[in-house]
């Protein structure tokens, strides 16, 4: 039986267009929204890791962020992508035809200049993580193939969402993620409201909502601009060095990432707000994103300790010694009791067991 042939031309195909949710309309989440802000100022932070339960805006956060940027390409990392398709790869066949090396861009230098985006990245292979970070925190590619190497620019802001019912990242690979966000299923009525009214105005109508939010998104998209380029310009003070690393002594963390994420994030937030100069209550302002994911497990968060501008180690960052408290009273279990000490007596030695008849 024959079929009658199906039109998949181009003119039969109505193309999708996918309007940005209003970054400025977000409710009930002014970490993520700060965490997206200081990211897309430096990109060098590192990129931001959202984790949360499904549903709490993640992907529409991501996208809305790309929005605010002017020519901001917006790229989704897939699951299923392979090496050679995220970093790209080099035809070697040109080389040996022409001595030519052509290079095939993957999708690190698609992102460039704007988001990349990767749902669920707890469940990417490492080595694709590993690529990924690489490129977001030093801003350059670099591809490799028999022996050949080429670079170029990937210059982006990583955001990368999880859901943590999913599994875990490595602390690994955690700690390269410059900041982070925990989300919390929303447990506030009005709130929850808030945010119903939002999202059901922008299914029925995207377009009015834009137009609702087109000043507030202008006037910010501005100052991410501004501050972009005011970066250069922003020094820390010693007080400000002093204060990042007392944070992240007393938060416990290893290696000195941290301290140069706060220090970075502190003097996006700076520029952002149109001073010239980073504070202590920058660093205080953005510690907590830098720090919760690099802090040991079962450790709580700490209100970081102001210092002062002196070089050497101020005093107050040592842990405080617990005041004596009485000894424990028993409970009726042996091991609740407290350790008695015994004076010390000579041990008779016991002679040998006589030996055997024959």
């Amino acid at each position: 039986m024959n079929h009658p042939e199906l039109d998949i031309s181009a003119e039969a195909v109505e193309p999708a267009a996918r309007a940005a949710f209003p970054f400025t309309a977000l409710v009930g989440q002014p970490q993520l929204q700060r965490a997206l802000q200081l990211a897309a100022i430096d990109p060098g932070i590192g990129g931001v890791l959202i984790s949360g339960p499904r549903g709490t805006a993640k992907s529409t956060a991501a996208r809305a962020l790309a929005a605010l940027l002017p020519d901001a390409p917006f790229v989704t990392l897939p699951l299923a992508a392979s090496l050679e398709q995220l970093v790209g790869t080099l035809n070697v066949e040109d080389v040996l035809r022409d001595g030519k090396v052509r290079l095939a861009p993957g999708l690190l230098a698609r992102a460039h200049n704007g988001v990349l985006y990767v749902d669920e990245v707890n469940l990417l292979p490492d080595a694709l993580v590993d690529a990924l970070l690489d490129a977001a925190a030093s801003g350059v590619n670099t591809v490799e193939r028999d022996g050949i190497s080429r670079q170029h620019a990937a210059r982006f802001v990583l955001v990368g969402t999880m859901n943590p019912e999913e599994g875990e990242l490595r602390p690994q690979l955690l700690d390269r993620f410059g900041l982070s966000v925990a989300l919390a299923n929303p447990v506030d009525a009005q709130q929850r409201t808030a945010i119903l009214r939002a999202r059901l105005g922008f299914d029925e109508n995207p377009v009015a909502l834009g137009e609702q939010h087109a000043e507030e998104q202008r006037k910010l998209s501005a100052a991410l601009v501004a501050a972009r380029a005011a970066l250069p310009r922003l020094t820390w003070p010693d007080a400000v060095l002093n204060h990042a690393a007392g944070c992240a002594i007393a938060a416990g963390v290893d290696g000195m990432r941290a301290d140069l994420v706060m220090l970075r994030a502190a003097r996006a937030l700076a520029a952002l707000e149109g001073r010239g100069e980073v504070t202590v209550a920058d660093v205080d302002a953005v510690a907590e994103l830098a720090l919760a994911h690099r802090r040991p497990e079962g450790s709580a968060a700490q209100p970081p300790a102001h210092t002062g501008a002196r070089q050497q180690p101020p005093h107050n960052l040592e842990r405080p010694q617990d005041p004596p408290s009485a000894a424990p009273t028993p409970q009726g279990d042996w091991g609740a009791l407290p350790a008695q000490p015994e004076g010390m007596a000579k041990v008779q030695r016991i002679a040998g067991w006589p030996p055997k008849k024959a």
